[in-house]
């Protein structure tokens, strides 16, 4: 049995971004609730080298919805950190991508394949293949930035759980 590019990458970034979504408005309610104040959490890294919360749900966008408009458009460039960045502003992009992801279809996603794509920050370029760019490049970082911010909940106090990651709960 073989997966398509499309199962491989918008069945994944749709069912992830639900589970983001979900466990993001976790986060806000428990924060309202219980604190901290949502402003703390926009700022907290795991570790000092690491880019802030503010930053996660941004990034895990941009290397879903964005990344399949990276390939259609062929080229890429990474996120960048949002200084003016509000919990809201975090969910609201997590949820447009949900609701957009829903129209890229199948046929246009595998067709992917073999089409070029240049990948661009700041005055780097490198050219990629699209389908090799989402599966090995835009994927692991999809990952990375929405555990990461899963990750942030936790050590806040949110109660969340696997369950919530997955979109089930």
């Amino acid at each position: 049995m073989s997966i398509s590019l499309y199962d491989a990458t918008v069945g994944s970034f749709q069912q992830t971004l639900g589970g983001m979504s979900g466990f993001l408005d976790k986060g806000r309610n428990h924060c309202i609730e219980h604190g901290p104040a949502l402003s703390e959490i926009l700022e907290t890294r795991i570790f000092d080298d690491m880019l802030p919360f503010s930053y996660q749900g941004f990034a895990a966008v941009r290397h879903s919805l964005g990344a399949i408009n990276g390939v259609r458009s062929s080229v890429f460039s990474p996120p960048r950190p949002d200084p003016d960045s509000s919990y809201e502003n975090l969910q609201n992009p997590v949820k447009q991508a949900i609701s957009e992801l829903s129209n890229v279809t199948p046929e246009e996603v595998n067709g992917f394949e073999g089409k070029n794509l240049e990948f661009k920050a700041g005055s780097y370029s490198r050219l990629h293949v699209g389908h090799v760019f989402l599966t090995k490049f835009s994927l692991p970082n999809f990952y990375f930035h929405t555990t990461t911010a899963y990750d942030i909940l936790r050590m806040k106090g949110v109660p969340v759980g696997k369950g919530d990651f997955l979109g089930r709960t």
